[in-house]
């Protein structure tokens, strides 16, 4: 536990709160959906645009099924609805309130100016992670940025597939290949950021940054994965809870 609260510590305000909320995910999901094991693909599934109603889930496909690459225009035109999402200003409101509460930047020092300091920053984290993983790279090396959905078998084999796609995803003729739009694109976005974050300017903070964004994106793969049957089964147990309120 010590050894986790150092760790913490190194962070700024965006990589602690995804490191948590990245740890209860991977944790949690996998044994919470294990009762809901399906014995074949989803099949043309509907997905929702947002996850716990403000993570943005624009670029999530039902599955592998039917594959059709997509256009320069269609990865930039997902990118540009993750970026400028409601949710991303919603999410980098969160995280400037948060840094500004801990005073990660001291530089950005603070008041609204300063809030406004760490809300810009935040939000740039946010868009140029997007156009570099979903738009830019995918459209330089050929590679397909959405996340196919498995949608049946175990908890824990969907977790294993789901956390994967972060390291492997398919090219514009459908064929695997090592996700370097994720990785190469992260660390572009990380690069970038330090020359508007002053106070965490060294190569161990981005290396942090990195990884914590690496398992950031792998928390939102797993959520992707497990997300339409946590809607499923609260949206059964509030049918059944209108039932038995009647006589």
């Amino acid at each position: 536990m010590e050894v986790l609260i150092n760790i913490l510590c190194q962070f700024n305000s965006n990589n602690r709160v995804s490191f948590l909320v990245a740890m209860f995910t991977v944790l949690m999901i996998p044994s919470f959906s294990s009762a809901q094991q399906a014995t074949a693909p989803p099949d043309n599934q509907e997905t929702s645009k947002h996850i716990l109603g403000i993570i943005p889930n624009n670029r999530t496909a039902p599955s592998l099924k039917n594959y059709q690459p997509l256009t320069t225009g269609q990865k930039f035109k997902i990118a540009a609805d993750d970026a400028f999402d409601p949710g991303d200003f919603a999410l980098a409101a969160l995280f400037a309130g948060d840094g500004q509460l801990t005073d990660s930047n001291p530089s950005f020092r603070q008041g609204v100016k300063g809030y406004a300091h760490y809300y810009v920053t935040s939000f740039a984290d946010l868009a140029i992670g997007d156009f570099m993983t979903e738009a830019i790279f995918p459209a330089m090396l050929h590679q397909d940025p959405r996340f196919f959905r498995r949608g049946y078998g175990g908890g824990w084999s969907r977790l294993g597939y789901a956390m994967g796609q972060i390291f492997f995803t398919h090219d514009d003729s459908g064929k695997t290949d090592f996700n370097f739009s994720e990785i190469v694109g992260n660390s572009t976005a990380v690069a970038i950021s330090q020359a508007y974050y002053p106070d965490n300017r060294n190569a161990t903070n981005a290396t942090v940054k990195l990884m914590v964004q690496i398992g950031t994106d792998m928390t939102g793969n797993v959520l992707k994965e497990f997300w339409p049957d946590i809607t499923r089964i609260f949206s059964r147990k509030g049918h059944r809870t209108q039932e038995t309120s009647y006589p």
